[in-house]
């Protein structure tokens, strides 16, 4: 046996009650009857017992008993107001806790009771205003606590400049203070006060040099701003004190590749793989870092490891597409970008990347069946168009290209390239003259996007007709 019961008794000292005797005079005092001998603490594990039971009307008549007996007694009336806010009596609640504040005025307790009363009646501001004004009368400890409340009254308003405040403000009494340190972090990213953390973790570290999180902070910052190499050393000494630091490897690892250090952000990103259970945003990571590289099947394979661990995420098998195309394996690519058209049937760049890959197969009307679906999703982005009417320039269908250039004037605009387009599909028609006059008209408005004809064919650029015009463009100018 674990326990001996007869032991118990002792435990609790002679003048424990068991529980059918409290209640027994818990009974004959509802029934009027005098000289019954509860003490404080008895009225409130009958509270208690009342509680855990959903017992409502004796909970009631438990504290009406609790502070009739024991009319100064601020734990009772701190735990009546505690019961009123639960059952949404927020006047009731408020009214006990004034009274409990008579007889204990700073209890920090009932200040954040009546705090949490005011959020929820909407009253945010009323409840900073109560925080600011007792902040002057706690110690230290019971400061931070009351700002960090205060945080959460200004993220309630979304005001988030003064969480930034709020959560400084506690550093400030507090440089050590681990929970303001974590969490004015995110909030000095949120707000842009990146540089104005960094002086304050710089002085938490100036104090304590050893504070893994104050590095970890100033990584973070310094990442904001996109000073990678400070970061980068920012995080190796966080690591240096706290090699199972996670969140320093995954933010490491985020510098080292925007440094397009891809060797260093592996051996990092595979480091905090080791330390728990792996994750498919690192996985995907790693195969980012591999595809940099051009080790395409290497990173197809961490790019399949993180699609086991989130198979509905669409974007990865995109990007498995993508390291297919860039090897030019049409086939294999068109099956990824399938998966991902699939899983997201409203992704316009789905569609265009699954066409590309039919045009190269010579599936040529499957694919104009997609680049129209593309234009579908997305009218008013120029790229749509341009691949539409590429596809039906390949496939010879001039006249429809002209009109889906026209369609695609009307819904975005006369673009350069759109007008480049034209004057290569009518070249193609034989409209030698209005090709040209296109062609001038586009040279004109936007010289440098005439590498939209080698988007369109490669050749195109080097027709004789082509030629010239460029060639006597660059002369005038």
């Amino acid at each position: 046996m674990f326990f001996n019961n007869d032991d118990d008794e002792d435990d609790f000292g002679e003048d424990f009650k068991p529980i059918e005797q409290l209640l027994q005079e818990f009974e004959k005092a509802k029934l009027g009857e005098k000289n019954i001998q509860l003490d404080e603490e008895e009225i409130e594990f009958l509270i208690d017992f009342f509680e855990s039971s959903g017992d409502k009307e004796n909970v009631k008549l438990a504290f009406e008993m609790g502070t009739s007996m024991f009319p100064f007694s601020s734990a009772i009336l701190l735990r009546k107001a505690e019961w009123l806010t639960e059952q949404t009596k927020f006047g009731q609640a408020l009214k006990a806790l004034d009274d409990a504040d008579l007889i204990d005025p700073h209890n920090i307790e009932s200040l954040f009771l009546r705090v949490d009363i005011l959020s929820d009646t909407n009253k945010h501001e009323e409840a900073i205003f109560i925080l600011e004004e007792n902040l002057p009368v706690y110690e230290n400890e019971d400061k931070c606590d009351i700002l960090l409340e205060m945080s959460e009254m200004y993220d309630e308003l979304e005001d988030f400049d003064r969480v930034y405040d709020s959560l400084k403000r506690v550093l400030e009494y507090s440089p050590q203070h681990e929970e303001a340190m974590l969490r004015i972090c995110f909030w000095a990213d949120i707000t842009s006060n990146q540089e104005d953390a960094i002086l304050l973790y710089q002085k938490v570290l100036d104090e304590n040099p050893f504070n893994t999180v104050a590095w970890y902070n100033l990584g973070v910052a310094y990442q904001g701003l996109k000073l990678f190499e400070k970061s980068v050393d920012a995080y190796t000494t966080c690591l240096d004190l706290d090699e199972k630091f996670e969140y320093a490897y995954r933010n490491l690892g985020d510098a080292h590749i925007q440094l397009k250090e891809f060797d260093k952000a592996i051996e990092v990103l595979e480091k905090h793989l080791s330390l728990g259970t792996p994750e498919d945003v690192i996985l995907e990571a790693i195969a980012y870092c591999w595809e940099k590289k051009k080790e395409y099947a290497v990173a197809r394979n961490f790019y399949r490891q993180a699609s086991q661990l989130n198979p509905k995420d669409d974007q990865i098998f995109f990007k498995i597409g993508e390291t297919y195309t860039k090897e030019n394996d049409w086939e294999k690519a068109m099956k990824s970008y399938s998966v991902a058209l699939h899983l997201n049937k409203d992704n316009s760049v789905y569609c265009l990347a699954l066409a590309n890959c039919l045009m190269e197969l010579n599936a040529i009307k499957e694919a104009l069946v997609l680049y129209l679906n593309a234009v579908r999703l997305k009218p008013g982005t120029k790229t749509t168009w341009l691949a539409l009417v590429r596809g039906l320039y390949i496939a010879e269908y001039y006249d429809e290209a002209i009109a889906q250039l026209n369609l695609a004037e009307s819904i975005c605009g006369a673009k350069p390239e759109f007008i480049y387009y034209r004057s290569a599909v009518l070249l193609a028609m034989g409209k030698t003259k209005d090709a040209v006059l296109y062609l001038e008209e586009a040279l004109t408005l936007a010289p440098k996007k005439v590498s939209a004809l080698n988007q369109l064919e490669k050749e195109i650029i080097h027709h004789p007709t082509f030629t010239d015009v460029i060639a006597q463009f660059k002369k005038k100018k």
